[in-house]
């Protein structure tokens, strides 16, 4: 049984970040991260945002898709692979994964 020492352990939102980062762009259906720009102003830089809340997380996801690729499906595996990452990695609950597809390409 591990005893519990006192203190607290926390995690950057940078990591949970590059955590998110790093698993969209893993799937072969991401073409990249869509980033802000003159009419992208919603778009949070690099193109995560993550919010930690009571151990909870929240992402917003912004991505570039494959204009091969079906959308939807997409969009559902990824909120389920980010998902896993977090909770796998950090131990953490994610409480909401939003996925915004901003824009498609072909693949290179």
């Amino acid at each position: 049984m591990e005893r519990k020492i006192p203190g607290k352990v926390v995690i950057s939102p940078k990591v949970l970040k590059t955590i998110v980062k790093l698993t969209a762009l893993s799937h072969p259906e991401v073409i990249a991260m869509a980033l802000p720009g003159p009419f992208r102003l919603h778009i949070p830089e690099g193109g995560v945002g993550v919010k930690v809340q009571d151990d909870k997380v929240w992402v917003s996801l912004h991505i570039i898709a494959s204009a091969e690729a079906n959308m939807y499906k997409l969009g559902l595996e990824l909120q389920n692979e980010v998902a896993r990452a977090i909770q796998n990695i950090t131990g953490m609950e994610v409480a909401e994964v939003n996925v915004r597809i901003e824009g498609v390409r072909k693949k290179p």
